[in-house]
């Protein structure tokens, strides 16, 4: 095996390891309900629309969409599906894990405290937790979300928890974040060293809510 292709295998078994998806249960049955109904209302499986919307002349994404609704009458949220399906999006995908996570943590530093959590999180916690790196954070979840980390300025990162703020010092506030959907505290962590006991503990409570 070559350098260059051992170090892919290295990369996305490190982004991989201790989840078997990246999606959590209710994820998944939500994507498998879209594409059911999809079938239902239009009659055609997400496969027969995938192979017609790559026969669309265009090439511009929202010409690609005024096109299906054009010719085939679907609305906007359908013609994105499809689309997504077809030709996938800007950017890396959740199929690809370790190169979201690249274009997340994009700071060594930031990156480097991402890694200790998520080596603690496959090491001390059970094994049914989903690590889900998405374009803005990296969701921590069982069946629903129990915590999300993502990058601060200057390498930090910060660690979103559905913990009141009395359970540790280290914890302020939650403010406005994209994964903040009931998360009332965050802990902001300055570096890998940081990624303590204390950290731990937090997590496992967190995880026990989810």
């Amino acid at each position: 095996m070559g350098v260059g292709k051992s170090k892919a295998v290295t990369a996305k078994a490190r982004a991989g390891a201790g989840a078997a998806s990246v999606l959590t249960e209710r994820q998944q049955k939500w994507f498998a309900s879209v594409k059911a109904s999809l079938e239902r209302d239009t009659g055609k499986t997400l496969e027969q629309w995938v192979r017609l919307a790559k026969r669309c002349p265009e090439t511009a994404p929202k010409k690609r969409a005024d096109w299906l609704r054009q010719k085939y009458g679907l609305g906007a949220n359908r013609a994105a599906q499809i689309l997504h399906a077809a030709f996938g999006s800007e950017g890396p995908n959740w199929d690809d894990p370790e190169a979201v996570l690249s274009a997340l943590w994009k700071e060594p530093a930031g990156r480097a405290i991402y890694d200790a959590v998520a080596a603690m999180v496959r090491k001390d916690l059970p094994a049914d937790v989903i690590i889900g790196p998405r374009k803005t954070f990296v969701s921590l979840a069982r069946k629903i979300q129990f915590a999300g980390i993502l990058p601060a300025r200057g390498g930090k990162a910060e660690l979103g928890l559905p913990l009141l703020l009395s359970e540790s010092k280290r914890l302020t506030p939650m403010k406005s974040r994209p994964w903040a959907e009931k998360h009332s505290a965050i802990l902001v962590m300055n570096s890998p060293q940081e990624v303590d006991a204390e950290v731990k503990r937090l997590l496992k409570l967190a995880y026990a809510k989810g």
